[in-house]
């Protein structure tokens, strides 16, 4: 069956996610199969990301992500960054501590628990927050040029949904 004539699957798909190999086994075909095309996506974005922000303004993607949910949420623990932005502990912890030896960051010991810290930008922290932000800005530009605005609705409201199903995964 071609690609273009393929009958609807079971599960609602249009397209079938895997293909035949030459040797007849099914195998992933990229065109079709959604964890790729995220996976594949967010890599391109965020070593790009991370070279332009290290190269402009001294800082990886992950510092950015921090700064950024900082920005977002002041006063909040690293706990609470790492549940929000899908990162390790460790990522934001080493994030945290470079964002800290920059002195973009206050952090304020918790009076009930002094291992745990709020965390907030302070003005430097917040000069460079707004300036990434306009080159992060500039750069979601060039990737949904083109996009037609109902299908960047559409595609958001995939997104918002795949996001919550895969906390069931």
């Amino acid at each position: 069956m071609t690609r273009s004539h393929r009958a609807v699957q079971p599960d609602g798909r249009l397209a079938e996610p895997t293909r035949l190999n030459a040797q007849g086994r099914r195998v992933v075909d990229i065109d079709t199969y959604v964890p790729y095309f995220l996976i594949a996506v967010n890599a391109i974005l965020s070593r790009s990301a991370s070279a332009r922000y290290q190269r402009d303004f001294n800082v990886g993607v992950t510092e950015w992500r921090v700064l950024s949910w900082l920005a977002t949420e002041p006063g909040i623990p690293a706990a609470r960054i790492c549940e929000v932005i899908a990162l390790d502990k460790a990522a934001v912890s080493r994030a945290v501590a470079r964002l800290s030896e920059m002195e973009l960051i206050d952090a304020v010991p918790s009076p009930t628990d002094p291992r745990k810290r709020s965390l907030s930008l302070n003005p430097a922290g917040y000069d460079l927050h707004d300036r990434i932000l306009e080159a992060a800005l500039q750069r979601e530009a060039v990737l949904i040029d083109g996009v037609d605005p109902d299908d960047l609705n559409a595609f958001l409201r995939v997104m918002r949904l795949l996001h919550r199903n895969v906390q069931r995964l």
